[in-house]
């Protein structure tokens, strides 16, 4: 009997282990797909794009183009001489105010500056003795020209060629006898006219003489009015002759003179940005030697030929400062920033949502659902952030500026993926 209740004891005992252990099977099967179906179900969530959305507003807009380069030197000039010598006289000092043909120093000259300034005078008298001779001529070809105008003038009021009633008598004026006459008057006053011309072109050239004289001469003259610059000449200095290549004579600079018209700014616009820009526009300046300064601008020339660089086309364009700043020196380093339009009340929405696809403009419009849909759209002008929407968008849409979708990671334990049961259930016969 006893042997019989320990049969069935070890019978049932078996019996309940057996069902607990198809308990945990079950549990651990169903753990385990809960746990597939929530991983797939958190990895759909973590693929989902997470957008970037702003809003169409309405607001101002600048469009504009940048550009870097340098004072140019259009408000001075130089002080230059080809005289040589010792510095005897200096009659001017750093900043004072020159009127043009003032004396800026006195040269003693040494012998090559005695022959070149010796040159330029014989150069500067024969163009003074060319005028003279010019001259006389023209008194006296003046004079031809009134001696055969007289004549001119009696024979054609003379009855023969002109009627009573002191209209001409055409049918005689056709006679050679006054085709003769009416030449010669024609030809004195001809030559007379074309003496003017001759009289004004000798005029220049001694002009021109004069003015070489001038630069080798033992006077340094200032060349325009304004203000010195850069002058360091000391009585005692010497200045030696300076030549090309070839020989001639050629000048050295030894000051500045700086008038008071407004600084200018050479930039050198893209061959992209230069169709943008046009005469007038306004423009902001700034300067590498003041940081936080600005300056305002306007532009006054396009050179629309260009420069080529290495395989680079550049477009120098002008800019004319406003305002006057003495301490704005030629050459410095300059960035111009030139406005080509603005609009105000305008619709906008950021730069980075607008999309292009064949020519076609668009952008992603987010609905109601919160689905991105593509919608096309007409854009304006642009600066570096917003783009003007002429059509296509209304006030308060809002348009998707980007997107990010996450990724999706597998942990891993040893080579082998983990689960909620860490290494695994392991089960024992």
């Amino acid at each position: 009997m006893d042997i019989i209740r320990k049969k069935m004891h070890s019978g049932m005992q078996w019996f309940f282990n057996r069902a607990l252990i198809i308990k945990l099977l079950v549990l651990c099967i169903s753990l385990g797909v809960g746990w597939f179906i929530y991983q797939k179900i958190s990895a759909q969530k973590a693929a989902t794009p997470q957008y970037q959305t702003a809003n169409a507003v309405r607001g101002t807009i600048v469009s504009s183009v940048t550009a870097s380069g340098s004072v140019a030197t259009s408000n001075s000039t130089s002080v230059t001489t080809q005289a040589s010598g010792v510095i005897t006289k200096v009659y001017v000092k750093d900043g004072d105010n020159v009127q043009s043909g003032a004396a800026i120093a006195q040269i003693d000259l040494d012998l090559q500056g005695k022959q070149r300034a010796a040159q330029s005078y014989a150069s500067y008298q024969g163009a003074k003795n060319a005028l003279k001779t010019a001259q006389d001529k023209y008194f006296s070809l003046r004079s031809s020209m009134m001696t055969t105008w007289k004549t001119y003038m009696e024979i054609a009021q003379n009855s023969t060629y002109q009627n009573s009633d002191t209209s001409p008598n055409i049918a005689n004026r056709n006679l050679p006898q006054f085709y003769s006459v009416s030449d010669d008057w024609l030809q004195t006053e001809a030559d007379y006219k074309n003496q003017e011309a001759v009289i004004a072109q000798l005029q220049t050239s001694l002009t021109n003489a004069w003015l070489s004289y001038q630069q080798t001469s033992p006077t340094i003259y200032a060349p325009i009015t304004g203000t010195i610059t850069g002058l360091s000449l000391q009585i005692g200095s010497f200045i030696t002759a300076q030549s090309n290549s070839s020989g001639g004579s050629t000048s050295q600079r030894i000051a500045n003179v700086v008038t008071t018209a407004s600084p200018t700014i050479t930039v050198n616009l893209t061959e992209i940005d230069t169709p943008k820009v046009t005469i007038g526009n306004k423009a902001t300046i700034t300067f590498d030697a003041f940081p936080g300064k600005t300056c305002s601008g306007s532009v006054i020339s396009i050179d629309t030929v260009g420069t080529v660089s290495s395989g680079v086309t550049s477009y120098p364009t002008t800019i004319k400062l406003d305002i006057p700043d003495p301490r704005i020196y030629s050459n410095m380093g300059a960035q111009a920033t030139i406005i080509t339009d603005s609009k105000s009340d305008a619709l906008l929405i950021p730069s980075s949502s607008i999309k292009s696809d064949n020519g076609d403009i668009f952008v992603l419009l987010m609905d109601k659902n919160g689905q991105p849909q593509h919608n096309a759209v007409e854009i304006g002008i642009s600066s570096d952030t917003k783009t003007e929407i002429i059509s296509g968008l209304s006030e308060g849409d809002t348009v998707i500026t980007g997107s990010t979708t996450p990724a999706v990671s597998t942990q891993k334990t040893n080579g082998q993926s983990g689960s909620i049961f860490g290494g695994g259930l392991r089960m024992g016969r």
